[in-house]
């Protein structure tokens, strides 16, 4: 991604006018583990090899810096797995308000976590259907395969939770979670009303092929409340070993990997997706489009400054988590000792770090920091673009 921003981004930011998001996104992305952004001589302790290490950038959308944040977070949370099924269940608005979406990211992707989580919460809380207080995290993504905007909230939920008066927990059915029917009419109501309330208050903006829309909003609405909306819950992972190799794979993705980019040339960018909507929808294909329009599809999913996008609701909400575990620990018999220590998660993080601080020559010494590298100047190109 990095040496395929590096050939096509000038030229890129030549031809549009871009937001200074997305600037900074390209910036980093060009910029990440090169002089640019500086770094530091580390020596050997034992062998005394010596090497350049240049700073990464650290930014949320870059593919090679999510690695060490997705493993520290992952293994952060296994001290709050139980033994108990867990679901995944997806919320989806229509494709008709995608493009209301994008032009609106902050206030419509805060509305999709808000009302996907009163979803769950009330409908779990229902005597009718669980009758208890559930913990679930929320996990926002923008795209889809072929890297169009598709904004849509991942959620792992436990099977079961806390009863309402706090005396026992209340397990799901084997194998089933809540009804997919009521989640999703529910969600559609709430997700609607919470919409035009927004545009009610002037929250919404409307620019381009969107003008048309400040009038009709409403009536778009009201269609888009008597159709079926897309809330699916995929079957129980296996046990919470299946949930972290799950969270390995989401929490910390970016638009497209290095992985799936298979040839980039002057002109064009070939990737690997996978069609949903045809009958072998898990053979991957392959697509090749124009430079110039892969970069602005993954420049679509740039996130707004300082928007969170992994958030925990229920009785893993941050105010009393402490407090609901150790409650939910004692109702299912589960001992603390029996749960990975601090030491132990960074016993599993060591592996990860290990390559950068042990010596690749001698693999006895240690890497040493000797001397620090300022940042170098951007080149003109990319200064003169922001």
């Amino acid at each position: 991604m990095a040496d395929l921003f590096r050939r096509h981004g000038a030229d890129y930011r030549k031809r549009h006018r871009l937001p200074l998001d997305q600037l900074r996104v390209m910036r980093a992305i060009e910029t990440c583990r090169t002089a640019a952004l500086g770094g530091h001589v580390e020596r050997c302790g034992h062998c005394h090899h010596q090497r350049i290490s240049y700073n990464s950038c650290r930014n949320r959308h870059c593919p090679k810096c999510q690695n060490l944040a997705r493993t520290e977070w992952v293994e952060r949370r296994k001290r709050e797995l139980w033994p108990i099924e867990y679901f995944h269940i997806v919320f989806t608005i229509p494709e008709s308000l995608n493009a209301l979406a994008l032009q609106n990211r902050k206030v419509v992707y805060k509305l999709l976590f808000e009302t996907s989580a009163r979803t769950l919460e009330t409908i779990a809380a229902d005597p009718q259907h669980l009758g208890a207080r559930m913990g679930f995290f929320s996990i926002l993504h923008t795209w889809g395969q072929n890297l169009l905007h598709h904004p849509h909230v991942h959620c792992v939920a436990t099977g079961g939770g806390i009863s309402l008066d706090g005396t026992r927990w209340i397990g799901c059915r084997p194998g089933f979670f809540l009804s997919v029917r009521v989640l999703s009419r529910l969600f559609r109501r709430l997700f609607t009303e919470a919409l035009y309330a927004a545009y009610q208050l002037g929250r919404l903006h409307f620019h381009g092929e969107l003008t048309g829309l400040a009038e009709g909003l409403p009536h778009l609405l009201a269609e888009l409340a008597k159709t079926e909306w897309v809330v699916y819950a995929k079957p129980p992972f296996g046990g919470p070993q299946q949930v972290i190799e799950y969270l390995g794979r989401y929490t910390h993705r970016v638009a497209i990997a290095n992985q799936r980019l298979r040839a980039f040339d002057p002109e064009s960018v070939s990737f690997e997706y996978k069609d949903y909507h045809s009958k072998h929808r898990h053979k991957s294909r392959q697509m090749t489009v124009s430079a110039g329009e892969f970069i602005r599809r993954f420049l679509l999913h740039t996130l707004p400054a300082g928007f969170q996008r992994i958030r925990h609701y229920g009785l893993l909400a941050s105010r009393n988590k402490k407090e609901n575990l150790n409650l939910c620990r004692r109702l299912l018999g589960v001992l603390a000792e029996l749960l990975p220590t601090r030491e132990q998660i960074a016993a599993h993080i060591e592996p990860i770090v290990a390559p950068f601080t042990r010596c690749p020559v001698c693999s006895i010494g240690q890497m040493v920091r000797v001397e620090v590298l300022p940042a170098v100047r951007y080149s003109r190109p990319l200064a003169d673009s922001s």
